[in-house]
């Protein structure tokens, strides 16, 4: 899903896709039911798709299967590039990186010109996107600048996913029974790397700080400002802000985190049957469970008056 809530899926080799927004606002959907949303064709594809995943500014798509990848219009489905690739990974502005095998990492420039070829001098098993190109083995994860792929920091840890908070200043490991919320203080690299300092094997020392370890299995997760939304191994519906989680819904079934929009302060969620689900979570509760872990109260107070009487509940913390 976009940021303007299209929603792009593949039925075999057919592309379909459905928009929230076409639910008007007079249609009362409560949290939990699925949307009445009309599908439309949008093409077919040349490979059969394991993944889709729009770019971070909902222009191109890309098309992952068969040890191959192709780049489409969003709007037109039109092939833009293509190649072969284990795996495909955005940047926060529109580059991307391939796998081509653990040996070979190639990353391509917004127009898709191939800009640097890499060998990493370790097995490279899976790599990830966001504000730093991640690469990682069974043990340990390396975390890479987009402009010349100099190491930011290695951190050792077996990682199962990775999320990027907006912002860029915070990251979400998820490893099998854990997830590490984690700060990136680019003024520190920015500093360093000004000033020509070496990295060295471990990268360098102060780029990440651990703010959180929370002692849960992350199915799909997404940040929302400084909240991570995420569901557990128990389908849980949770959220995490500065550390405490609490339990949004229980769900009945395996979904999957699509995205939030803030405009209607509902996070929303698909089944594999292509069922569409959104639950409400107020933009201001997380707003101002934000202010209270900062210890801004003043502002915080503000927020609360912005807060409905009946979410009121909501906005305790544990201390």
């Amino acid at each position: 899903m976009d940021s303007s809530g299209k929603i792009i899926w593949a039925k075999h080799n057919e592309i379909q896709t459905v928009n929230i927004k076409s639910v008007g606002a007079d249609n009362e959907i409560a949290d939990g039911d699925r949307l009445p949303l009309a599908v439309k064709e949008l093409g077919s594809c040349d490979l059969y798709p394991q993944s889709l995943r729009h770019n971070p500014n909902g222009r191109f798509v890309v098309v992952c299967g068969d040890g191959e990848y192709i780049i489409y219009t969003a709007l037109a489905w039109r092939n833009r590039s293509f190649g072969s690739a284990l795996e495909f990974v955005w940047s926060t502005d529109g580059e991307y990186a391939i796998r081509e095998s653990t040996s070979r990492i190639k990353i391509y420039s917004k127009n898709f010109q191939e800009k640097k070829s890499i060998r990493p001098s370790f097995s490279a098993e899976r790599i990830f996107g966001g504000v730093l190109l991640a690469m990682c083995t069974n043990d340990f994860i390396c975390f890479y600048d987009w402009a010349e792929c100099r190491l930011i920091r290695r951190i050792d840890v077996n990682v199962k996913n990775l999320y990027w908070a907006d912002s860029g200043d915070l990251v979400t490991i998820a490893s099998d029974t854990s997830f590490y919320i984690l700060k990136y203080n680019r003024d520190v690299v920015s500093s360093h790397l000004d000033r020509g300092g070496s990295a060295g094997e471990e990268g360098v020392e102060d780029a990440f700080e651990l703010l959180h370890e929370i002692n849960e299995r992350v199915r799909t997760g997404l940040w929302v400002g400084d909240c991570f939304i995420y569901n557990n191994s128990s389908w849980r519906l949770n959220y995490c802000v500065g550390g405490e989680v609490t339990t949004l819904f229980h769900l009945d079934r395996p979904m999957y985190l699509l995205g939030y929009l803030a405009n209607q302060s509902r996070v929303y969620l698909i089944d594999k049957q292509f069922n569409v689900v959104g639950y409400t979570l107020l933009l201001s509760l997380i707003e101002y469970k934000t202010l209270v872990m900062r210890g801004d109260f003043d502002r915080a107070n503000d927020v609360l008056s912005s807060i409905p009487k009946e979410q009121y509940d909501r906005c305790s913390m544990s201390w």
